[in-house]
């Protein structure tokens, strides 16, 4: 694979900040998953002048405020070792293609309404050669999976009684939801369904000052 990222700007090296990201997370990725997320922040600067992917454009700032922030969310997600993710509202891959460079044993399935964004996804994904990755242009309510997944992950698709709301037909047997959220989300824990457990695990993400934190969330009856 080549290098096609700018590894520094402004005197902010990109390389050094995963490097210290990724050991403060106690990531142990190899060459070539630094380097595709090296190519992964590339391809979102390039598209992103374009297709207005993400608000944030400089390259530190991508770093620090997407890249960290889904990188800090890793270490549990590896944990669980999902065999099937799906990553509701995936927009430019954060944090969708992020944890399918961190999760190269997972199939992982990407989903958004926005064809601008789906075909950022599916170029990327070659590009970066992540063969487990699907992408699917569709709203999520629509979308039929026969097998369901064991993990379903949100960063900025909804509110979590609407996530619930749109995604429970794609669960499988004993699999859970991943929501990623800054404060916890109290009153939106209030408004989900009865039939549906929390739990809630605090995340710190390397050189940010904000709190932020993962949303654990399953069905206590086999009634979907």
């Amino acid at each position: 694979m080549s290098a096609i990222t700018p590894r520094t700007a402004g005197g902010f090296s990109l390389e050094d900040f995963l490097h210290q990201t990724l050991s403060a997370l106690q990531l142990d990725f190899t060459a070539r998953q630094r380097q595709q997320l090296l190519d992964y922040t590339a391809l979102l600067q390039r598209w992103n002048r374009v297709f207005n992917l993400t608000a944030v454009r400089d390259l530190e700032g991508m770093a620090r405020l997407h890249l960290a922030d889904c990188l800090a969310a890793l270490p549990a997600l590896q944990r669980l070792a999902p065999r099937r993710l799906l990553d509701v509202g995936s927009g430019g891959g954060l944090p969708g293609i992020v944890f399918a460079i961190g999760l190269p044993d997972t199939e992982v399935h990407l989903i958004d309404a926005v064809q601008k964004k789906c075909a950022f996804l599916q170029q990327t994904s070659g590009s970066l050669q992540l063969r487990q990755v699907s992408v699917h242009h569709a709203r999520v309510e629509a979308l039929a999976d026969a097998r369901g997944f064991d993990c379903m992950t949100s960063r900025a698709f909804s509110d979590l009684p609407l996530l619930i709301q749109s995604t429970r037909h794609l669960l499988a047997d004993g699999g859970q939801w991943c929501a990623m959220k800054g404060q916890t989300p109290r009153d939106e824990i209030m408004a989900l369904p009865a039939d549906v457990a929390t739990q809630i695990e605090p995340l710190q993400v390397p050189g940010l000052d904000a709190q932020r934190c993962l949303v654990w969330l399953r069905l206590t009856s086999a009634d979907r």
